[in-house]
């Protein structure tokens, strides 16, 4: 995964594990914010799909983690990484 030191860290800082990472890049939505960047979280849809392909169970298991976004440039290098506390809009 194509990560800056400041995004490494901050999933580091954050508890984010890189499992969580690569099902952001394979399962997750994709907004632009505007400025140039994408943002990647899970949506409803993206975690049915995940139930769809590894099972409910599994997808409960991590539910802890699914609650992450992470920010990522037009080369597709990740900027940073968080935790949702609000409501991403849609546009």
């Amino acid at each position: 995964m194509n990560m800056t030191y400041h995004a490494a860290t901050r999933s580091q800082q954050r508890g984010i594990p890189p499992l969580v990472m690569q099902w952001l890049d394979q399962f997750g939505e994709e907004q632009y914010d505007g400025r140039g960047a994408i943002i990647r979280y899970f949506s409803r849809a993206s975690r049915r799909a995940m139930e769809r392909e590894f099972g409910s169970n599994p997808v409960k298991k991590m539910s802890e983690f699914l609650n992450v976004y992470k920010v990522e440039n037009q080369d597709g290098k990740v900027i940073t990484t968080g935790h949702l506390t609000k409501r991403i809009k849609r546009k």
